[in-house]
C-alpha cells in the first residue's frame, strides 16, 4: 500500500463502511485497500482496478465471498495489481470459473476458492500464494495465458478432473505445491508452456501425475511420483531439451524440482507431442502401469531418481525415444526394469535394476541400449536380455540372483561387454544371437549350469573371461558355433570346464581350464577347432576317473602347444576319433598318451628338477595356509624390510580379493616385482614364498615358482626367441616366473641379440595373462634400475622395488645355526662367538655371497669337524655332532 492509497471498509453495518464489495471496488482507486469486516458476502466481484481485497484485522477466512450468480465466477479480474489476501471465494458451478482472470494480473494469498476453478487467460497473470482449491471439476487451476503463473505453497484437492492446467506460452513456476484426491492428471501442461516446480507433490491421481503435451517439455528435480494408475513417467512426441542452467527450455518446458508425485491412476509424468522430461532426484511410487514411458521421437533422462513398485515397468522406450538414466534406482516393477523397442535409444550409467517381475532389462526389435556401471538382479527371468535386432553395449555391469540367465543374447541382437561381472543364477552369459557378441573381461562364479554358453550356429568372440564355480559346465559351444576364444580360464566346474557340441569349430588359444569334476575339454561327435597353448589340469575332481579331454567319434579338434597335467588320463579318443596333437605334453598323468618329456617343446614342470637350459621349476606344497606361510616368511633370517613390505602385499591382496568376490572391480593393482640385491640375501626363497602367498590368498592358481635366466628366453637365430620365451612364460602359468639377472636381456648389443625381442614377448604376455603369471625380475641394484628404465613397458609394469640388504654377522650365524639344526649339528658358544667374528673380518663387497656364504661356511665346517673326529682314538655322539671354532677355517682359507 502506498502513502497516498486510500483504505475503503466494507461493513454490513455501521458508520463510514460500505455495504458490499463491489461498493467499495467502484469507490476505489488502484492501488487502495478494502478491508472487509468478517461475515458472508454474496456478490460478483469483478476487479477492474488494482486494488487489494483484505480481510479487516487480518481475520483470514473469516470473510466468505458467496457467488451471486451460478453462471458467474464469484471474482473475475480485468486489471493489473488486483491482490486479494485471506478470504474464502466460492463459486455455485464446479464446472466454472470460481475466479477468472480475464487480464491484468492477481494475486491470492492465504485464500480459499471452492466450488469452481481459478482460471487465467490472455495475457493475464496469476499468483497463488498459500491458498487452497476444492471441490472444482475439469481442473483446480487453468492458467492458458502468455502471462507469468505462480503457484507457492498451495493446496490443490478434491478436483474432478486435472488439478493444474499450464497452457499456451505461461512461464510458470510451482514450489511447495501439492496436488492430491484428483480424478485426473495431477499437472498437464501443453501449448508452449513452461513450468518450474520445486517441492511438489503429487499425490495419488486418477490418471498421470504430470502429463506434458503439445511443444512442452520437462525437467523435474527431486521429485516423488507414487501410486501412478498407470505410466509413472510417459513422453511422447520430441522437442528440444530444456536449455541449460535455467531450467527451462526456449520454446517452452517443465522443471520439477524437490517435488512428489504418489498413486497415480495413470502415468506418474506423461509427455506428449512435442515433449522432453528431465526428472532430477526425483521419486516416482506405486504407479498402476509404467514409471517412464517414452514414445515416439521424445526424449527422457533421469538423474539420481527412484521408480520404485510399479504395476508396469519402471522405464520403457518406444518408437524412437531417447531414454537416459543416470544414479537412478529401478525396484520392485510388476514387468520389466527396463523395456526397450522398436528404434528407441537407451543409456542407463551408475544405476541400480532389482527386484522386477519380469527380465531386470530388456531390448528388442531395433533398439539400442547401453549400460554402464549397473547393478541388475533380483529378478526370477533374465538379468539384461537384448534379442531382435538390438544392439547392446555393457561396460563395467554387475548382475547377480537371476532365475535364467544373466546376460541373455538371442535373435540377431549384437553386444559388446566389457567389465561384466555375474554372480550366481541359472546360466551366466547366454550368447544364442547370429548377430556380433563380443564378451571381454567378463567374470562369471557360481552359475548353477554353466558359465557361459554360445548358442548353436553362433560365432562370438571371447578375450580374458573368467568362470568359476558352475554347477555343471564350465564354457558351453553349441552345435555349429565357431566363436573364438582367448585369454580365457575356467575353474572349479562341477562338470566339464569346455564343451564342444556336435560339428563346432571353436578357435580356442591361451585357456586355462582348471579343477573340474568331469573333462577339463568334451569334444562333441564331430566337431572341429584349434586349441593353442592351452593348459588343462585337475580333471575328475573328487576321485572321478575322467580323461582330461575327451574325444568323439568323428571330431578332429586340433590341438598346438597345450599342456595336460594332474589328471588320472590325459587323452580318451573314441573310434573314429581324428584328434592332432602337435607339440602338447602331459605332467602327473598316471596314464598318460602324450609325450611327458617336454624337451624344448615345453619346458620340463618336474618339480625343483631343470627342464630346458637355464629352467628350473620350484612346485608349491599342497594345502598351504596363508598363516602357515607369513610364520614361515617371519621365520627367515635377517630381511625385515622385505617383510614388511610382503606383508603389506599380502593385506592389499586380500582387500583385492575381497572386491573381485563382491563383483567388483580391482584396483589398478600390478602385482609384478623387482627384486634387487647382491647374491645370496633370499630373493629366490621370497619369490617362492610370495607365489605360494598369492595362491593362498586365492590370486594364483598354483603358485610355482619357475627360475629362469637369459638362456632360457633368449633364441640363437630369428624366430627362435619368441616361441622360447613363449614355453617359459605358459610354464609359470598360475605361478610366479622369477627371471635373475634380468638386465642381462638387455647387456648385450648388436644386431645377432634377441634380448629385446623377448622382453617385447614377456610385455605382450604379461599383458594377455595379467591375471595368471607374476614375474619377478632380480639382480643387482643399479643394474636393475637401469634395466626397468630402459623401456617404458617394463617401467609401467614394475612399480614395486623390494630392497634386499647383505646380512649382517648376527643374521650370518643364525643362517649357519639353521644349517646346523637341519643337518643334526650343534654349535658351542665359543663357536658362535668365533663365527661372529669370523663374518665382521669379511668385506661385504659387490661378490659377498651372504647366505650363500654362510652355508658354504657351514659346509666347510663339517669338512673340518669331520677330519678333526677322524683323529680321535674314542669318538662319542657328542664328538660327531659338535662343532667347534677349530673348526672353523681361516678367513685367509674362504
Amino acid at each position: 500500500m502506498t502513502a497516498t492509497a486510500t483504505v475503503h471498509r466494507v461493513a454490513p453495518r455501521g458508520r463510514g463502511a460500505h455495504r458490499s464489495i463491489t461498493a467499495a471496488v467502484r469507490a476505489a482507486a488502484d492501488g487502495d485497500e478494502i478491508r472487509i469486516a468478517p461475515g458472508e458476502y454474496v456478490e460478483v466481484l469483478v476487479l477492474d482496478r488494482g486494488v487489494s481485497l483484505l480481510p479487516q484485522d487480518g481475520a483470514e477466512l473469516a470473510v466468505r465471498v458467496l457467488a451471486a450468480d451460478p453462471g458467474r465466477p464469484v471474482l473475475e479480474v480485468t486489471a493489473p495489481g488486483a491482490h486479494v489476501g485471506g478470504i474464502a471465494l466460492t463459486g455455485q458451478d464446479p464446472g466454472l470459473p470460481a475466479v477468472l482472470v480475464s487480464a491484468g494480473g492477481l494475486e491470492l494469498e492465504g485464500c480459499e476458492i471452492s466450488g469452481g476453478r481459478v482460471e487465467a487467460g490472455g495475457e493475464a497473470s496469476l499468483t497463488l500464494r498459500g491458498c487452497r482449491v476444492s471441490r472444482a471439476a475439469l481442473a483446480g487451476v487453468h492458467a492458458n495465458t502468455t502471462g507469468r503463473t505462480e503457484l507457492t505453497d498451495t493446496l490443490i484437492e478434491d478436483v474432478d478432473g486435472t488439478g493444474v492446467v499450464l497452457g499456451s506460452d505461461t512461464p510458470a513456476e510451482a514450489d511447495g505445491l501439492t496436488v492430491r484426491q484428483v480424478t485426473g492428471s495431477g499437472i498437464r501442461v501443453r501449448g508452449r508452456a513452461s513450468a518450474l516446480l520445486r517441492d511438489c507433490r503429487v499425490t495419488a491421481p486418477g490418471r498421470s501425475g504430470l502429463l506434458v503435451e503439445d511443444d512442452a517439455a520437462v525437467s523435474a528435480l527431486d521429485c516423488r511420483l507414487e501410486d501412478t494408475g498407470a505410466e509413472g513417467v510417459r513422453v511422447l512426441g520430441s522437442s528440444a531439451r530444456p536449455e541449460e542452467g535455467t531450467g527451462q527450455g526456449a520454446d517452452g518446458g517443465v522443471v520439477l524440482t524437490d517435488c512428489q508425485v504418489l498413486r497415480t491412476g495413470a502415468d506418474g509424468v506423461a509427455v506428449s507431442g512435442a515433449g522432453d522430461v528431465l526428472l532430477v532426484n526425483c521419486r516416482l511410487r506405486d504407479g498402476a502401469g509404467p514409471g517412464v514411458t517414452t514414445e515416439d521421437a521424445s526424449r527422457a533422462a533421469l538423474v539420481d531418481c527412484q521408480v520404485d513398485r510399479p504395476h508396469g515397468s519402471c522405464l520403457v522406450a518406444r518408437g524412437n525415444a531417447h531414454l537416459s538414466a543416470q544414479g537412478t534406482s529401478m525396484r520392485g516393477s510388476r514387468a520389466n526394469g527396463l523395456l526397450a523397442g522398436d528404434r528407441s535409444r537407451v543409456t542407463l550409467a551408475s544405476s541400480d535394476v532389482r527386484d522386477c517381475g519380469f527380465s531386470a532389462v530388456h531390448a528388442g526389435d531395433d533398439s539400442r541400449l547401453s549400460l554402464t556401471s549397473c547393478r541388475i538382479g533380483a529378478t526370477p527371468e533374465h538379468g539384461v536380455r537384448a534379442t531382435d535386432r538390438a544392439e547392446l553395449t555393457v561396460e563395467g555391469v554387475r548382475i547377480s540372483d537371476c532365475g535364467l540367465s544373466g546376460l541373455q543374447i538371442d535373435g540377431a541382437a549384437g553386444a559388446r561387454v566389457h567389465g561384466l561381472s555375474v554372480v550366481r543364477g541359472r546360466t551366466g552369459i547366454s550368447a544364442e544371437s547370429t548377430g556380433t557378441v563380443v564378451l571381454q573381461e567378463c567374470d562369471v562364479t557360481e552359475a548353477e549350469r554353466a558359465g557361459i554358453a554360445c548358442g548353436t550356429g553362433t560365432s562370438a568372440v571371447l578375450r580374458d573371461c573368467r568362470i568359476s564355480g558352475t554347477g555343471t559346465a564350465g564354457l558351453v559351444i553349441g552345435e555349429g558355433a565357431t566363436p573364438s576364444i582367448e585369454d580365457c580360464t575356467v575353474r572349479d566346474a562341477a562338470g566339464s570346464g569346455l564343451v564342444l557340441g556336435p560339428a563346432s569349430e571353436p578357435r580356442v588359444r591361451s585357456v586355462t581350464v582348471a579343477r573340474t569334476g568331469k573333462n577339463s575339454l568334451f569334444v562333441g561327435e564331430k566337431a572341429r577347432g584349434t586349441f593353442e597353448d592351452c593348459v588343462f589340469a585337475g580333471a575328475g575332481g573328487d576321485g572321478q576317473a575322467f580323461p582330461a579331454v575327451h574325444v568323439s567319434a568323428g571330431s578332429a579338434p586340433v590341438l598346438r602347444g597345450c599342456l595336460v597335467r594332474d589328471a588320472e588320463e590325459d587323452v580318451a579318443a573314441e573310434k573314429g576319433a581324428r584328434p592332432v596333437f602337435d607339440a602338447c605334453v602331459s605332467r602327473n598323468v598316471a596314464n598318460a598318451a602324450l609325450p611327458t618329456g617336454l624337451g624344448d617343446a615345453l619346458p620340463s614342470t618336474a618339480g625343483g628338477e631343470a627342464g630346458a637350459e637355464g629352467v628350473r621349476e620350484t612346485e608349491a606344497p599342497p594345502e598351504d595356509t596363508l598363516e602357515d606361510l607369513l610364520a614361515e616368511l617371519d621365520g627367515l633370517a635377517g630381511l625385515e624390510r622385505v617383510k614388511h613390505d610382503v606383508s603389506s602385499l599380502v593385506k592389499l591382496m586380500q582387500t583385492v580379493r575381497r572386491r573381485e568376490e563382491m563383483g567388483l572391480a580391482p584396483p589398478p593393482l600390478s602385482r609384478h616385482l623387482v627384486f634387487t640385491g647382491n647374491p645370496g640375501t633370499g630373493k629366490t626363497t621370497v619369490a617362492r614364498l610370495y607365489g605360494r602367498i598369492l595362491a593362498a590368498v586365492g590370486l594364483l592358481e598354483r603358485g610355482h615358482l619357475v627360475e629362469a635366466d637369459r638362456s632360457a628366453l633368449v633364441g640363437e637365430y630369428v624366430g627362435h626367441t619368441g616361441p622360447k620365451t613363449t614355453r617359459v612364460f605358459q610354464q609359470a602359468r598360475g605361478g610366479v616366473l622369477f627371471i635373475d639377472e634380468a638386465y642381462s636381456l638387455t647387456q648385450y648389443a648388436g644386431t645377432n641379440d634377441f634380448g629385446q625381442e623377448s622382453i617385447a614377448t614377456l610385455l605382450k604376455l604379461m599383458e594377455d595373462h595379467r591375471d595368471d603369471v607374476v614375474v619377478i625380475v632380480a639382480g643387482y641394484p643399479r643394474e636393475m634400475e637401469v634395466f626397468v628404465r630402459s623401456n617404458p613397458g617394463l617401467a609401467s609394469r614394475f612399480t614395486r622395488t623390494l630392497l634386499f640388504e647383505d646380512y649382517g654377522a648376527a643374521e650370518l650365524v643364525s643362517i649357519v645355526e639353521h644349517q646346523a639344526a637341519q643337518h643334526q649339528y650343534e654349535l658351542t658358544a665359543t663357536a658362535r662367538e668365533a663365527l661372529s667374528a669370523h663374518f665382521d673380518t669379511i668385506p661385504r663387497g659387490r661378490g659377498f655371497g651372504n647366505g650363500r656364504a654362510a652355508r658354504q661356511l657351514f659346509q666347510s665346517m663339517t669338512e673340518r669337524q669331520a677330519y678333526r673326529v677322524a683323529e680321535l682314538s674314542d669318538v662319542s655322539e657328542s664328538d660327531l655332532v659338535t662343532l667347534t671354532p677349530e673348526d672353523l677355517p681361516s678367513p685367509s682359507a674362504q
